[in-house]
């Protein structure tokens, strides 16, 4: 092994961990949720149910991926969705998402120790709530968009002043919590670019690829995982 290629080796070490050292003592944790805490992308889903599935994929690629402006892409993709209130609703009985394995137990560990868990997503309130009663996450720790409807139930748009509808929103999100709370070793967890770059202000990001590889977030992350087992594992 040549001495260029030994020191890179040992710098991504030597970096990955001091993300490890900083997850053991992290006082709040932050979680994705599509293709992090479930395994389905929400939005694509409620797409495919409203018959919208084949545009809509390659719009959610390109939003991940760091080339299309998010709240570009979500405009661009509820447009073409449209989704009623009541639709939303039929979506939701119909399609119910699927936890991430190992999710449960991770949140759950976490909880034991006594660190704060939030989910921070780019997806749906109405969507999100659900899963975070089964994981036992406060509502009021979702932080998510809301879509609006006119009085007749149908599609009218959504919050543009939530910050999570934007690029660096899951940042602006983590900076208040930490200056609300005073967290001083925040983690953020996800899958994709909007979840990289919320590091900083978070403390450290670990990105997974357990449902979907992204390789920007792989190839940038100093620990990338692929199953949350080897986050309780290096809890214990």
């Amino acid at each position: 092994m040549n001495n260029e290629l030994y020191s890179t080796k040992l710098y991504l070490q030597v970096e990955m961990s001091g993300v490890i050292e900083l997850w053991k003592v992290a006082d709040a944790v932050c979680f994705d949720v599509d293709s992090t805490v479930i395994k389905e992308e929400g939005i694509d889903e409620l797409a495919a149910f409203c018959g919208k599935g084949d545009e809509i994929a390659a719009l959610t690629r390109k939003a991940m991926g760091g080339s299309m402006g998010f709240r570009e892409s979500l405009s661009t993709r509820l447009n073409i969705i449209r989704p009623s209130m009541a639709r939303i609703q039929e979506f939701i009985r119909a399609h119910p998402p699927t936890l991430s394995d190992h999710i449960k137990e991770l949140v759950n560990c976490l909880h034991r120790r006594g660190t704060n868990v939030y989910l921070i997503s780019g997806g749906f309130r109405s969507i999100i709530s659900p899963i975070a009663l089964q994981l036992n996450i406060p509502l009021e720790n979702v932080y998510a968009n809301k879509m609006k409807f006119y009085f007749t139930g149908e599609y009218a748009g959504f919050d543009e002043n939530a910050p999570t509808s934007s690029n660096g929103g899951k940042g602006k999100v983590i900076a208040a919590l930490k200056r609300k709370h005073g967290y001083s070793n925040l983690v953020m967890i996800g899958d994709g670019a909007t979840d990289l770059e919320a590091c900083p202000p978070a403390d450290a990001f670990i990105g997974y690829g357990g449902n979907v590889i992204r390789e920007e977030v792989k190839n940038k992350s100093k620990w990338f995982i692929t199953d949350f087992r080897e986050l309780i594992d290096a809890l214990k």
